[in-house]
């Protein structure tokens, strides 16, 4: 049976399940859904898997309500303030794709300083995708090749990306129901299984997680040949 190397997921539905459950504000839904981030890093780290990608704030994400937006900021700065002794623990290394420059110093220095501490690890690797976009990311791929005046090859263009040290993405998870990939991982996801869930985030399980596992385990994958 294969076993995936690289899962990402598109964390959505946290405002939904604060409505459903009648707070008056989405936030209720972020917070528990970043405690659902945790339980997810652990059981990972624990099965072997080597890198969990997660869309934490998109390019487009900015269009939100400035309160929710300075919300989430904040929420980023205290789960990595929060989870650095869980990193430390089970060992896991923690690395970021996106544009950080636009987020604050504040911000930009609690990322730096978990990558720094936790830069030595060799199990799963957590990736959280802050101010991502996928064209955005090609489009800075793209600018790179031409400062540094090289034509590029698939494999060449691969090393421009975020991604550059982390293999292609083997399961695409979206919680919440939409069946869409939201300009996400675009170049990295051109393989990949994905597995679309209406669970809301916060109530995604590991268990749920394990069935998905499980049902890519049988995935006949041929990559454009025959088998």
């Amino acid at each position: 049976m294969q076993q995936a190397k690289h899962i990402a997921i598109i964390m959505d539905g946290n405002g939904r399940w604060a409505k459903q459950r009648g707070f008056k504000e989405r936030i209720k839904g972020h917070e528990v859904g970043a405690s659902k981030v945790r339980e997810l890093t652990i059981h990972s780290s624990n099965i072997g898997l080597k890198y969990l990608t997660l869309y934490a704030f998109s390019t487009e994400n900015w269009k939100r309500p400035k309160a929710e937006v300075t919300f989430l900021m904040n929420l980023m700065d205290k789960y990595l303030k929060n989870e650095l002794p869980l990193f430390l623990e089970n060992s896991v290394k923690f690395e970021t794709i996106g544009d950080i420059s636009a987020l604050s110093t504040k911000l930009q220095d609690r990322i730096a300083h978990t990558k720094a501490k936790t830069a030595h690890f060799d199990g799963l690797t957590q990736v959280l995708a802050i101010n991502y976009g996928a064209k955005d990311e090609i489009v800075r791929s793209i600018n790179k090749a031409i400062k540094i005046g090289e034509e590029v090859d698939e494999k060449s263009f691969g090393k421009l990306l975020d991604t550059k040290n982390m293999p292609d993405v083997d399961i695409l998870i979206r919680t919440g129901g939409d069946v869409r990939i939201s300009n996400y991982l675009l170049w990295q996801c051109a393989y990949s299984e994905m597995f679309f869930t209406p669970t809301l985030w916060p109530d995604f399980s590991t268990k749920e997680f394990d069935e998905i596992l499980a049902n890519f385990g049988k995935i006949e994958r041929r990559f454009g040949g025959v088998i």
